[in-house]
């Protein structure tokens, strides 16, 4: 990497797009540039939102959803690639990681209001139009087919990963020489600081979303973190996360945290939700194996599990 001029500085900006925080950072050789670099980013993730959102009645992802059990819909081969990514790996996680998610009957609330938990029959229910296998793909025509009425596809477990993706290729593709482009914690950088350091990521503590326990510096580099601090219920002395198993329709429980390490954020953001769902054992068993990946795992005893490739730096 050629030494950055010394001249450039860090602009950032925080705003709300898809429904999230994002925060965007460049590098810039001055403040106006460095604001309308931004401006493209928003652009550009504003666009991605436009063609995934299943709140907007006119993206393509509204258009399959509205055509579920009728007939196949055309879509972009933006999308199309996107679905077909999503369902390679639902396919590794053997389904834990599943767009057709979105189908689920909400009988699990997370707002203090359930005093009891749902019956066998209400959860098995809930689930019922569920199934990544439901997604008819057809390369030659570029559509897009859900088997079953009612049923939807929604990203809400890859979408924001991808946004952060496209931003960043955008910005470097246009010579913007480092940033970072964070949606609520899906994270993905390039390039490095104005000094010529790496970027540094944080994993939070998950008692304190304040306190960070490990820093790792990251060069081209992106990591996503699921974790339970915000929305979860107690039964019967047992935490049940908000984030719910889409083949059984149970919440899952015995991890707090999950924090996914590999180059495209996109990847990051779909497997944090997958092995935080597949539980500790299964889901770093799962990451050892995928090359380029690596895991960080804090279960609900506060223990912290990790794949292979992952050395904590003990330094201060």
């Amino acid at each position: 990497m050629g030494q950055l001029d010394r001249k450039d500085i860090t602009v950032k900006k925080t705003l709300k797009l898809m429904g999230t925080r994002f925060e965007i950072t460049v590098v810039a050789p001055n403040e106006e540039i460095g604001y309308l670099d931004i401006d493209e980013a928003v652009s550009e993730i504003e666009r991605i939102e436009k063609m995934i959102s299943s709140w907007d009645e006119a993206s393509e992802t509204s258009r399959i959803n509205k055509n579920a059990g009728v007939q196949p819909v055309k879509v972009s081969p933006e999308l199309y690639g996107l679905i077909e990514r999503s369902i390679k790996i639902s396919e590794i996680t053997d389904g834990a990681f599943d767009i057709s998610y979105a189908s689920m009957d909400k009988i699990w609330r997370f707002d203090g209001t359930m005093d009891s938990i749902p019956s066998e029959t209400e959860i098995k229910n809930s689930i019922a139009k569920i199934g990544y296998q439901k997604i008819i793909l057809d390369p030659s025509q570029q559509t897009v087919f859900l088997k079953e009425r009612g049923m939807r596809i929604s990203f809400g477990a890859i979408g924001k990963g991808y946004a952060a993706d496209r931003a960043k290729e955008l910005l470097s593709s246009k010579g913007v020489k480092g940033g970072i482009i964070n949606a609520s914690g899906d994270l993905t950088t390039w390039g490095t600081k104005v000094t010529g350091e790496k970027w540094l990521v944080g994993i939070a503590n998950p008692l304190s979303k304040e306190k960070v326990f490990s820093w790792l510096p990251i060069v081209e580099s992106s990591v996503a973190t699921s974790g339970n601090y915000e929305k979860f219920i107690m039964f019967k002395g047992i935490k049940y996360s908000h984030i719910i198993d889409p083949r059984t329709g149970y919440p899952t429980t015995g991890i707090n945290s999950v924090s996914i390490f590999a180059k495209q954020a996109e990847l990051c953001d779909a497997l944090a939700t997958a092995v935080f769902i597949m539980g500790k054992d299964s889901g770093i068993h799962l990451i050892n194996q995928i090359d380029g990946v690596e895991a960080v795992v804090v279960d609900s005893d506060n223990k912290i599990h990790k794949s292979s490739g992952i050395i904590f730096d003990t330094n201060p």
